[in-house]
């Protein structure tokens, strides 16, 4: 029970509660719980194991929500939020998933318009019944019919980042059951796909009985769908998420599919997919006179390859491919000319050029920041507060902002162990200009340059700002290209050619933001970036100490893109990376 599903838990409960028209300052205690635990360098789970009396000592948790965060550890369960569910019709809480429509407003509807359905609510908004509350208007319903519209589109899928660490965990359990010989992931989590629809899990084991059983009585499980000889699907109980599209809660499946120890190699290559992908390796496999399946590679009756994936391959004339890129874009041509990449490692990256302080929005000071790098055994990162026009997030204006820099020179000179550059996240206006003045950037270590606002400006307009902000001499990257949050927001419209032709041009850097929610580039962006021959560098936009973990699914995103080592401007050292800047 990691802090993030703790925090998410009490986020929902805040959440449904104000719907239901709740005290608001419980409202509020819950929420300031939710991003107090979620900020916290040390583990909920070990505390309540260890030392539950210091829980009271956390600043807002009084010994109500300790109770509370102890029967969640204990239980992975919150009464309070189940009872709410109950009274709370699902479609309302989904409701919270449009952007733009919070609680407030989700209550409103639900209170005053009586609206339960998804169905309801897109009906009323067609029909000019929303415009008519106190509170709302035409670009309400607006807003809410391409909310509606986006959360079609997205499904009830997951981030990578939020299934990952639970399939792992139960792999782990199946591989220590004596029955089993061998476990993998398989589909889209082992694919590394940014979203996850459902999970696959395979399983090496003379008999199906143990993991089966396994899966059935695990803790997490809410029912067993399905049972057979070989095959098992289980529905998992919703846990909190802190990365999931629009916050809310989702149940997951499973697929357990249990193979002899002979088969594994087959069938690891026919679950892994994509579709796509297997459809190319069997057309291969018919033409050179052979049947592939999950149970092998067969030439009639003979088993030509069924124990290794890499045996699967290597009948069919290609080495073993990475699961990353399989999805029938470029792989099988690399693969027959020897091309295939050598794909980068988290391991291999040594910078962090993105992240924010309490001098602006984050949630940690310089010092902190600086020696949690270290402790992530990074050489060198860079400071990149918010610049003025981000309000919202405390941006800085000029004064502020060499006031900021000055602090970082002071306090870098302490650690000469990691290399800090003085940098500042700045926005490209809407009008194609800079939010600072050349004279201010000028004097940065690093600038990154971002579009926050108007992202739905025409494409024309979008690629302008874009590619003056890439001519600006003082601009050394551009950060999450698109602006896009996944789930909730689709990117702006760019052309990408004219970009990437703009940054290959000027020396300018692209970067994949590791963020679970924005993973922008995208992996095809970040392919075609590659082909222009620009650099790409992967920084985690962190805001706390904590959220510089994220950046191994920024790895995973270069991974699926195709990027080696080389191509990767944050594997270089301190020293090679600042020569690299123009």
């Amino acid at each position: 029970m990691t802090n993030a599903s703790i925090a998410g838990m009490f986020s929902d409960l805040a959440d449904l509660l104000e719907i239901d028209g709740a005290n608001a300052f419980r409202v509020r205690a819950y929420r300031h719980a939710a991003r107090t635990i979620d900020a916290l360098p040390d583990s909920l789970e070990e505390m309540v194991a260890e030392h539950p009396e210091q829980l009271t000592q956390i600043s807002g948790i009084g010994k109500d929500l300790a109770e509370k965060i102890c029967l969640i550890v204990q239980t992975g369960r919150l009464v309070q939020l189940e009872q709410m569910k109950e009274k709370i019709p699902p479609d309302v809480v989904r409701m919270l998933r449009i952007p733009g429509i919070g609680p407030k407003k989700v209550a409103v509807l639900f209170r005053d318009l009586h609206l339960t359905t998804l169905d309801q609510l897109k009906e009323a908004a067609a029909s000019g019944k929303i415009s008519q509350l106190k509170g709302f208007g035409k670009k309400t319903e607006q807003v809410i019919l391409e909310g509606l519209e986006q959360l079609e589109r997205a499904g009830l899928r997951m981030y990578l980042a939020d299934v990952r660490p639970f399939v792992d965990e139960i792999v782990l359990q199946l591989s220590k059951l004596s029955s089993v010989k061998r476990v993998c992931e398989a589909g889209s989590v082992r694919r590394l796909k940014e979203t996850v629809g459902d999970l696959d899990i395979l399983v090496a084991a003379a008999t199906p009985t143990e993991a089966m059983q396994l899966l059935a009585d695990h803790p997490q499980t809410e029912k067993v769908l399905a049972q057979g000889e070989t095959k098992q699907r289980v529905r998992f109980r919703p846990f909190a998420r802190t990365f999931t599209p629009g916050g809310s809660q989702i149940s997951i499946e499973l697929d357990l599919r249990v193979v002899p120890e002979e088969s594994f190699g087959a069938a690891l290559q026919y679950f892994t997919g994509s579709k796509d992908h297997n459809i190319e390796v069997r057309k291969r496999a018919v033409h050179r006179g052979l049947k592939l399946n999950e149970y092998g590679l067969f030439r009639g009756d003979e088993t030509v390859a069924s124990r290794e994936e890499e045996d699967i391959y290597a009948a069919l004339d290609l080495p073993w491919i990475p699961p990353e890129l399989r999805e029938n874009r470029n792989e099988f041509r690399e693969a027959e000319t020897g091309h295939l990449p050598e794909l980068v490692e988290s391991g291999q990256i040594r910078g962090d050029l993105h992240m924010h302080t309490t001098a602006s929005d984050g949630r940690a000071t310089i010092e902190e920041m600086i020696e949690a790098a270290i402790e992530r055994k990074l050489k060198y990162i860079a400071i990149t507060d918010h610049s003025k026009r981000v309000t919202m997030a405390n941006g800085l204006d000029a004064g502020r902002l060499r006031k900021h820099w000055e602090e970082i020179r002071k306090i870098r000179e302490r650690y000469g162990e990691i290399d800090v550059l003085c940098g500042v996240e700045c926005d490209i206006l809407e009008d194609a200009t800079l939010d600072l003045d050349d004279d201010v950037l000028s004097e940065a270590d690093w600038v990154i340059a971002v579009l926050h606002y108007g992202l739905k400006q025409p494409k024309k307009q979008i690629t302008k700002r874009l590619v003056n902000a890439i001519k600006n001499p003082n601009v050394h990257a551009i950060g999450h290209l698109t602006g896009r949050m996944i789930g909730k927001r689709p990117g702006a419209e760019v052309d990408f050619d004219d970009v990437f032709k703009a940054a290959a041009d000027n020396g300018v850097l692209m970067e994949i933001n590791a963020h679970p929610a924005r993973l922008d580039l995208n992996d095809l962006h970040a392919a075609r970036a590659k082909e222009y021959g620009i650099p790409i560098v992967i920084n985690t936009d962190a805001h706390s100490t904590v959220g510089l973990d994220v950046m191994r699914w920024g790895v995973n995103q270069a991974r699926r893109a195709g990027l080696s080592k080389k191509e990767i401007a944050n594997t270089r050292t301190a020293k090679q990376f600042r020569r690299l800047l123009r």
